[in-house]
C-alpha cells in the first residue's frame, strides 16, 4: 500500500520559522494501518511544525470523535478523543526512534511523514475501556445488559434462603461477629 503523501512533509525548503499543517482524519487513514477498530471517524489533526537552524520541533494536537462499539454491550457510540503530542527531531548519522519524543533521522533526510505519530496519538488518546454513556447513567435499554443483570450474582442481602436446615452451630458463630 502506498504511503499516505499529504502527511509527508518536505523541510528542506521551509524557512527557518513556525509552520502550521491541517489534516481530517477519517476512517480511509486508518484502513492504511490496518486497524478497523473505528466504526467511524472524524478528527481533526493540527500540527506546529517549527524549523529551527539545528533541529525540528513538532507540536500535534487532535481533537474529534470516532464511533466505536461499548466494551460492554457492543452498542456503538459516538467517543470524543482529544490528544497533544511534543516530538522533537535530530539529525545524527543514523535512523534512531527509541525514545519516545525524540527522533533521530540521518543528516541527508529532506522530508518527514507524520502519519505514524498521529496514528499513535489518536490510538493512545482512547480510554482503555470503552463505555457507552447510557450504560454509566442507566439509560441506556439493551438486550445484552438485561441478561447481564439476570446472570450476575446476587448480593448477600438477595440470597434465597435454602430450605435445607442450617447447622444451629453457625448461628453461635455468627453471632461472634456482631458482639464486638
Amino acid at each position: 500500500m502506498k504511503a499516505l503523501k499529504e502527511f509527508t512533509i518536505p523541510f528542506i525548503g521551509l524557512k527557518a520559522e513556525k509552520h502550521y499543517f491541517d489534516y481530517q482524519i477519517d476512517k480511509k487513514f486508518f484502513e492504511y494501518f490496518e486497524y478497523d477498530d473505528f466504526n467511524d471517524v472524524n478528527i481533526k489533526a493540527e500540527l506546529v511544525f517549527e524549523k529551527k537552524s539545528t533541529f525540528l520541533e513538532l507540536y500535534f494536537e487532535i481533537v474529534g470523535g470516532v464511533n466505536v462499539n461499548c466494551d460492554i454491550t457492543n452498542e456503538p457510540y459516538d467517543q470524543m478523543v482529544e490528544g497533544e503530542f511534543k516530538l522533537v527531531v535530530n539529525f545524527g548519522d543514523v535512523y534512531n526512534d527509541e525514545f519516545e519524543d525524540i527522533l533521530i533521522i540521518p543528516h541527508g533526510e529532506y522530508e518527514l511523514n507524520v502519519a505514524q505519530y498521529i496514528y499513535e496519538l489518536i490510538i493512545l488518546s482512547m480510554p482503555a475501556k470503552r463505555v457507552h454513556p447510557g450504560v454509566e447513567d442507566g439509560t441506556l435499554n439493551s438486550d445484552i445488559l438485561k441478561r447481564l443483570e439476570e446472570l450476575s450474582p446476587k448480593s448477600l442481602g438477595e440470597k434465597e434462603e435454602t430450605s435445607e436446615e442450617i447447622d444451629p452451630r453457625w448461628n453461635t458463630l455468627k453471632k461472634l461477629l456482631t458482639d464486638k
